[in-house]
């Protein structure tokens, strides 16, 4: 389902509440304070790219509740995934998960999220910002990548060289009513009271409205320290469970900071976090203490 091999590009007429261009992420600059960024829900991103022929690293569009509306300056194919909403084109229904063809011109818009939070909008030949520090993904927290969209903005679109593909079967962003994260303890899990991992097991913890890309943060019972004071700054991974001062557990996604102070109780495996980027204000959050070391 090709359309045109010539470069394009997208205007932003709609640009959401949050909207930001994300590939796979820029890893292995954490030494110089830089964090692997890239889309919240990668197995998201991932398909959507399949759905439109591109390879799994182009970049594509993550939009956050209520999504966007964009116009290509010439034909092209577009899928999107992740959380589920309504796809438009120039006002009629198109499908959600599939590749759909936009002409020229039309406006393509991405609807609110009706399940989870996030929507990934690819197009068959991926959006070609600049990469810097080879990744195109927007980074919060460093400021590294292009800005989040605004109405107005142009977004380049590369040739259109692959065959979109299908897929058997298609998973929504929304995951339910209840988080759970599985947690692996440590390494600072000594610097809590005794019995803080089965208070955290045990506490009714919900997803705060203040989370965003670097952290999803938490509303529930606060956890008591055993050791005052604060650490020396050391390296922080994706999926840490930072207690600040406050008491309350704060799970790092891809913005997250490098290096942190406040001591980690625990990691969360790389591969629940996309149900943490997709779970909205109020959702219920199971931790679940398991002793493996596995983290992937």
């Amino acid at each position: 389902m090709s359309t045109d091999s010539s470069p394009g590009r997208l205007r932003v007429v709609r640009a959401g509440a949050l909207t930001t261009v994300q590939d796979l992420g820029r890893p292995g600059w954490a030494h110089l304070g830089v964090p692997r960024s890239g889309a919240l829900d990668l197995p998201a991103h991932r398909l959507a790219n399949r759905l439109v022929g591109n390879p799994e690293w182009a970049a594509a569009l993550e939009t956050t509740v209520t999504g966007c509306g964009v116009r290509p300056s010439r034909p092209v194919v577009v899928a999107v995934t992740g959380a589920a909403c309504a796809v438009r084109v120039d006002g009629r229904p198109a499908a959600w998960g599939a590749a759909v063809r936009v002409p020229a011109g039309a406006l393509l818009d991405v609807g609110a999220a009706t399940e989870g939070l996030r929507s990934y909008l690819a197009v068959a030949g991926g959006i070609g910002v600049p990469a810097v520090l080879g990744s195109r993904s927007t980074d919060l927290l460093s400021g590294l990548g292009p800005r989040p969209a605004a109405e107005g903005d142009e977004l380049p679109v590369g040739p259109d060289r692959g065959r979109s593909r299908g897929a058997d079967v298609m998973v929504c962003g929304g995951r339910g009513r209840e988080l759970v994260l599985p947690l692996a303890p440590g390494p600072r899990d000594d610097w809590f009271a005794p019995g803080a991992l089965r208070a955290l097991a045990a506490g009714l913890y919900r997803v705060s409205p203040e989370s965003n890309r670097i952290g999803l943060r938490t509303l529930g019972p606060a956890l008591d320290r055993a050791r005052a004071g604060e650490l020396p700054s050391e390296g922080m991974v994706l999926g840490a469970v930072q207690v600040p001062p406050d008491g309350r557990p704060v799970v790092f996604l891809s913005d997250h900071p490098t290096t942190g102070g406040y001591p980690v109780i625990g990691v969360v495996p790389e591969g629940s976090l996309p149900a943490a980027a997709q779970s909205p204000p109020g959702t219920r959050i199971r931790f679940v203490p398991v002793r493996s070391t596995r983290l992937v």
